[in-house]
């Protein structure tokens, strides 16, 4: 093969260098070479759709833990404000008082002068930090009336304990700062997550998006595929569990417990019969909220996140549920997935970031992400391993 010559360049040269009209035309030739490698990678260098999916579903879960962070803070912020404003509403209200008792004692002192003597420093005592040393320093507390006295030693408490309001104060105030930066942090995660799966998405081509939204419709005919066998496993269990006893056969019925609505020779504990109706009034609300959309923090009416959804469907059951994620999975019992039942709780991923409520089946009624609805959808949505956990809160 014949070996590649560099052609000699056409403009003048002087000791081997270049004329600088060509070296900037060269340099502007290997800049425009790289911008152009750096611009356009090639094919081997782009993720596969399996890597931009996982990618893009990790930050939406890293959104979801940031948005119960943020909620988390958020409550904390709210009740930190309500506690500061009545603190300092209570200290205007006595510090008010202070300076009309203030007042009041510089009209005692003025009365011990009534034979000509020198007037008092009234404005003395009005700045004086304690009244009573103020009367001791003038000679005028052996003056004063028991009554008068007794009004000092009232004042001087008072005070002492308008001081450790303002303290108490100032601290809530502190951590009210505290409170709302954790929040600014907080909601600036959420927004920086969700940014990078936007900008991820958008380097897609309108035939990756196809083949994105293909993997992902197999990924959900298996969920469904899931929830249609634990709802086998389910149906299962429970016919088991009803099956009629000897006793019941032969007519007896258990103490405490009462025939179950619309069967015939099966009986249900009370206790889950109570349940069962919260449930119903549970998951009636939440079906009522099916379109609407996700909202990262929102509670209602018009739009949710996950654990605002649960806690307001709860809520329409006469059950106040905490806030976020973290305090959910905590206000209940810990069930089986295999025991699941109608109302349930059903928390996912290891850091229960996500929170939906079961349906029965195998499917849930949850608010997924921001751009989704909320929608009933199979509790294996995102993998049988991202279940967490299933609590009853009632």
């Amino acid at each position: 093969m014949a070996p590649h010559r560099k052609p000699r360049p056409t403009g003048r040269t002087r000791a081997g260098i270049r004329t600088p009209a060509l070296a900037t035309a060269a340099l502007t030739s290997v800049a425009l070479l790289s911008q152009t490698a750096t611009a356009a990678p090639s094919d081997d260098d782009r993720p596969s759709l399996e890597e931009v999916e996982k990618k893009v579903d990790d930050l939406y879960r890293q959104a979801g833990s940031a948005t119960e962070n943020y909620n988390a803070a958020k409550e904390r912020t709210t009740k930190q404000k309500k506690k500061v404003d009545t603190l300092l509403d209570d200290v205007a209200k006595r510090t008010e008082k202070l300076n009309e008792a203030r007042e009041e004692l510089g009209s005692f002192a003025a009365a011990q002068y009534r034979n000509g003597a020198s007037a008092p420093d009234q404005a003395s005592l009005l700045l004086a930090d304690n009244p009573q040393d103020y009367f001791d320093q003038n000679q005028l507390m052996d003056r004063l009336t028991d009554r008068q006295k007794q009004a000092v030693d009232a004042y001087v408490t008072e005070q002492a304990d308008a001081a450790e309001q303002r303290r108490t104060a100032s601290d809530s105030l502190e951590k009210l700062t505290e409170s709302q930066n954790a929040l600014k942090t907080s909601k600036a995660k959420v927004q920086a997550k969700l940014a990078e799966a936007r900008e991820l998405l958008s380097t897609l081509t309108a035939a990756e998006k196809a083949r994105l939204a293909a993997i992902e419709q197999r990924e959900q005919e298996e969920a469904d595929r899931k929830a249609e066998e634990l709802a086998r496993q389910q149906a299962a269990q429970q016919a088991s569990q009803e099956a009629p006893s000897t006793q019941e056969t032969q007519g007896g019925t258990a103490a405490g417990t009462e025939t179950s609505p619309g069967t015939s020779g099966t009986t249900a504990p009370v206790e889950d019969s109570t349940y069962a109706a919260k449930a119903t009034k549970a998951l009636a609300f939440a079906r009522a909220q099916i379109g609407k959309p996700y909202v990262w923090g929102a509670t209602g009416p018009g739009s949710y996140d996950c654990s605002g959804l649960t806690q307001a469907a709860w809520k329409a059951a006469g059950v106040d549920l905490p806030r976020t994620t973290y305090d959910q999975v905590e206000a209940g019992t810990t069930v089986p997935l295999s025991d699941a039942r109608p109302g349930d709780l059903v928390f996912f991923y290891d850091n229960i970031g996500h929170v939906g409520i079961y349906i029965g089946n195998g499917m849930m009624i949850h608010a997924p992400k921001p751009g989704t609805y909320v929608r009933e959808e199979s509790i294996f949505y995102d993998g049988e391993s991202s279940i967490h956990s299933v609590v009853r809160p009632a």
